[in-house]
C-alpha cells in the first residue's frame, strides 16, 4: 500500500534518530507490542460520545497505514549517555599509538534536559 517511502512513522523516526545521542525509536506500543498476539494488539475503532471515530487503545500510536489516524501521536526516543567524560580513558591516536585521554571543555553530563524539547520540536516539524 501507499505511501511506501514517505510514511509518517518513517519521517518521525528519521527526524528523531537524527538528534545527537539518539539510539532508539518507538511509536505506539513499540517493541513491547511485538510481544502481543494480533488479537491482543488489535486497535478497534468506535464512535465516542461526541460522534468522533476513535481507537480504543491507540496501540498504533496515532499512525496507521503510514498516515495519522487522528489519535494522539505517541513516540519514545532512547538516548545514549554522554561519552565525553572527565575521567581518564584509554584511546588510540591517529598514528595508532595507545594512550590515555581525559575529556576537557564544556560537555553536558546528561542529555536528558535537552532531549525532551528537541524531540518535541522534531515531531512538530
Amino acid at each position: 500500500g501507499a505511501p511506501v517511502f514517505d510514511k509518517l512513522e518513517a519521517e518521525l523516526a528519521k527526524a528523531c534518530m537524527s538528534l545527537p545521542a539518539s539510539k532508539g525509536f518507538e511509536i505506539g506500543s513499540g517493541f513491547g507490542g511485538t510481544l502481543l498476539a494480533g488479537k491482543d494488539h488489535n486497535d478497534e475503532f468506535y464512535v465516542d460520545a461526541n460522534g468522533r471515530t476513535r481507537t480504543r487503545s491507540n496501540r498504533s500510536g496515532g499512525v496507521q497505514g503510514g498516515i495519522s489516524n487522528g489519535e494522539t501521536i505517541w513516540v519514545r526516543v532512547a538516548f545514549k549517555p554522554t561519552s565525553t567524560i572527565g575521567q581518564l580513558q584509554n584511546t588510540v591516536t591517529r598514528d595508532g599509538k595507545e594512550t590515555e585521554l581525559r575529556g576537557k571543555g564544556r560537555h553536558d553530563p546528561c542529555v536528558l534536559p535537552r532531549a525532551a524539547p528537541m524531540v518535541e520540536s522534531m515531531v512538530a516539524l
